[in-house]
């Protein structure tokens, strides 16, 4: 069984064409992908969790 593919941040804004300051913005206001905050520090999202995020918003577009 394999693990589920973790992004760094970088990695995410670079795909979504945000900067960290929006990104962090949308997730204030619970609109951006889960974060999953690893033991030391650093934060990675989940593939399917950003790919649902980015479908979520296509079906709304």
């Amino acid at each position: 069984m394999s693990r589920p593919q973790m992004l760094k941040l970088p990695e995410v804004l670079t795909e979504i064409g945000m900067s960290r300051a929006a990104f962090h913005r949308m997730r204030a206001r619970g609109q951006a992908p889960r974060l999953i905050k690893l033991p030391n520090g650093q934060l990675r999202v989940r593939r399917a969790d950003l790919d649902a995020w980015l479908a979520s918003y296509e079906e709304a577009a």
